[in-house]
């Protein structure tokens, strides 16, 4: 299989680290994340197409929610089921494992990205292979794994068709459920005409028959097939894996070595529990009532099966996600089922597209995991990042607080890492607060100085007057207002019980 050769390097935002990956260095993620973040609200036409992408996709999941009988309560059965396995999690993993190797499998345990590296290195070497093939896995984006294949020599290719078009792109995930929506058509034939020879088109599905075939080849020359898994059953010992393209069928079925990638918050008790976690996940994520694609993997190949992997491995990824478990305030955010249902509502993520984030997980929900994977004071400028206007938590089908844990990692970053010039301001305030009087005059200093802030454009004011007009300021203060208007109405005895004005 041969190496695929990038038409770019990989964005200057995403340098290797420390691991050997190539997420964003927390030293100056704040700085890129508001260059990048300038920049990308500055291409109106790119924004623009992104709204029309993301107009289908309202449609289509609104009218898929009509059908429910009802929507609310199916976010409430949902929300059970992952918060009870969450919440008792050292049990259902260990009966996963138990029950899975039961099958013929192998459970590997990660404690961190390098871990997992390290192990799915291992199994790749012991296998003798060549070539790897992969389907869409978020969590191998986490541990950087492709940039440790590769360093070793091992040609491997996305087989996912909006990985595989970013992957040739030389860039990470847009959005970890649409990774190329900022593509377009034309944009994808120059890509395949370069890479694969063919000829120009814009038509969705001759491009995706240009890809199919090009794959095929792929599925039967790799070694061994990496997957990520969407459920871990911990009643049967299955990962449950859900798709619309059947790559990860076959990525998981042809090569004679199949490692699942999953991170331990993927378990659920029951398969039951699948009954209303798969189509939440399909109506949410694309609208859909159900996935094209959904299986069940128990095992690799047995006595008297004629196909599916002689080997099967599962690599179960702690990787920070420990310490979230053990913070009870913050636990539920390990309840997210990777829709991306709250990237496409959230208006930050809109204006200032995926690449901005600088880190595997986009959007509201990696705002509020980022910080916690890869460090609160580092990272922090995530959860600043985000109007809270709650539509995240709205449409979470999982019923995760969203909104509330961005307040949360505000909270803590001031604790963990506290501001000094921002501390002794809010004392200041609350000083002047606590005295009517010398908040009185402050205001008054204040109104009347409002034209002269104007028109020096001090730093704190100067971004946000850039788009917005600064009002007018007031001649009198709201207390003055008030008492202009409270005096008539007592004069007249128009008061209520206790004592303010009717």
């Amino acid at each position: 299989m041969p190496h695929l050769s990038p038409t770019a390097t990989p964005r200057p935002d995403h340098s290797v680290d420390s691991a050997g990956g190539t997420e964003a260095s927390a030293h100056g993620a704040k700085k890129r994340f508001l260059h990048d973040a300038r920049e990308y609200v500055r291409d109106t036409d790119h924004r623009a197409f992104l709204r029309r992408a993301l107009a289908g996709y309202y449609t289509t999941r609104d009218g898929q929610k009509a059908r429910y009988r009802d929507w609310e309560h199916a976010r409430d059965a949902a929300n059970l089921a992952k918060w009870n396995a969450v919440n008792r999690l050292d049990e259902m993993l260990v009966r996963f494992a138990d029950r899975f190797e039961a099958g013929g499998g192998k459970v590997h345990w990660a404690r961190d990205a390098a871990e997992a590296r390290s192990i799915i290195l291992g199994i790749v070497r012991d296998a003798g292979a060549k070539a790897i093939i992969k389907s869409k896995c978020m969590t191998s984006e986490e541990i950087h794994l492709n940039d440790a294949l590769e360093a070793e020599g091992y040609g491997v290719v996305e087989s996912d068709l909006g990985e595989f078009i970013q992957q040739l792109r030389g860039e990470p995930p847009f959005h970890f459920v649409f990774p190329c929506m900022h593509v377009r058509r034309g944009e994808i034939s120059k890509l395949f005409e370069e890479h694969l020879g063919s000829a120009p088109t814009e038509s969705p599905e001759e491009l995706t028959m240009i890809a199919r075939r090009y794959m095929r080849r792929l599925y039967v020359e790799a070694d061994v097939g990496i997957t990520g898994a969407n459920f871990l059953v911990a009643e049967t010992g299955q990962i449950s894996i859900t798709e619309n393209e059947g790559n990860a069928r076959l990525t998981a079925a042809l090569p004679r070595v199949h490692v699942a990638l999953a991170g331990i918050e993927k378990c659920v008790e029951r398969l039951d529990d699948l009954a209303v976690l798969l189509p939440m996940l399909a109506t949410a994520g694309t609208g859909q009532p159900l996935t094209c694609y959904n299986t069940l993997y128990g095992g690799p190949q047995a006595k008297d099966e004629c196909d599916g992997p002689r080997e099967m491995h599962v690599v179960l990824l702690d990787n920070g996600r420990a310490a979230i478990l053990a913070d009870p305030e913050q636990r539920d955010s390990l309840q997210c089922i990777r829709c991306g249902a709250c990237l496409n509502v959230c208006p930050i993520f809109k204006n200032v597209g995926g690449f901005t984030y600088g880190t595997t997980y986009q959007g509201p929900i990696g705002s509020v995991i980022t910080p916690h994977l890869r460090g609160l004071g580092d990272w922090n400028h995530l959860s600043q990042a985000s109007s809270l206007c709650g539509a995240c938590t709205d449409a979470c089908p999982v019923r995760i607080d969203i909104h509330h844990h961005l307040l949360h990692n505000r909270r803590n970053a001031v604790r963990a890492v506290p501001n000094r010039l921002e501390r002794m301001g809010h004392k200041m305030f609350a000083a002047v607060a606590a005295r009517p009087q010398l908040f009185a005059a402050g205001g008054a200093v204040f109104r009347r100085s409002l034209w002269l802030l104007k028109k020096l454009r001090l730093p704190l004011l100067r971004d946000w007057i850039a788009s917005r007009d600064l009002p007018q300021a007031p001649a009198r203060s709201f207390r003055d207002q008030w008492r202009h208007r409270a005096a008539p109405a007592v004069a007249r005895g128009r008061t209520d019980a206790d004592g303010r004005p009717q």
